[in-house]
């Protein structure tokens, strides 16, 4: 980690990984971790030990985090039939701050309130590298730790 002015969003993660005991790595970097491309060049990780978080809203407007791996790709179908519900939809950049407290490109898989769907492909790895908060920041987590920090549900969201 480089010797950085650190953001909003950071700071905020940072401090609900402190108040909560995570068990995580979350550095901060001097350039954009938005790209899986930026974060491989950032952390020296490979893409398979990445995860992104699908952000959609229920029926009812309450957010459901879909966590799988960097190449796959969440489904709404089958959220829907995880959730016993309609198709979610997918919630906007601009949504996804409003309700979530962090901006697109650096949303984390927990710190917020959130039903988190977990895909059982993100357990294979030892760790995973996920949104740290900001764009210029990751955490480096093991998937079970992440699972008790969102209070999460393994299940298959993946197309």
């Amino acid at each position: 980690m480089e010797d950085v002015g650190v953001d909003q969003y950071y700071l905020k993660l940072q401090n609900f990984i402190s108040a909560n005991g995570i068990a995580c790595e979350h550095p901060y970097f001097a350039q954009s971790c938005h790209s899986v491309e930026d974060a491989m060049a950032s952390t020296g990780a490979s893409r398979e030990d990445f995860v992104k978080n699908a952000l959609m809203l229920d029926s009812d407007g309450n957010v459901v985090t879909c966590i799988v791996k960097g190449e796959d790709r969440a489904s709404r179908e089958a959220v829907a039939e995880v959730l016993g519900g309609k198709r979610p939809r997918i919630a906007s950049p601009a949504q996804m701050l409003e309700k979530t407290d962090y901006p697109a490109g650096g949303t984390p898989s927990f710190g917020y309130s959130a039903k988190s769907l977990i895909d059982p492909r993100v357990l294979e790895r030892p760790f995973v590298w996920t949104g740290g908060g900001s764009t210029d920041s990751l955490v480096k987590i093991a998937p079970q730790e992440m699972l008790r920090a969102n209070g999460g549900t393994v299940a298959k969201v993946r197309a």
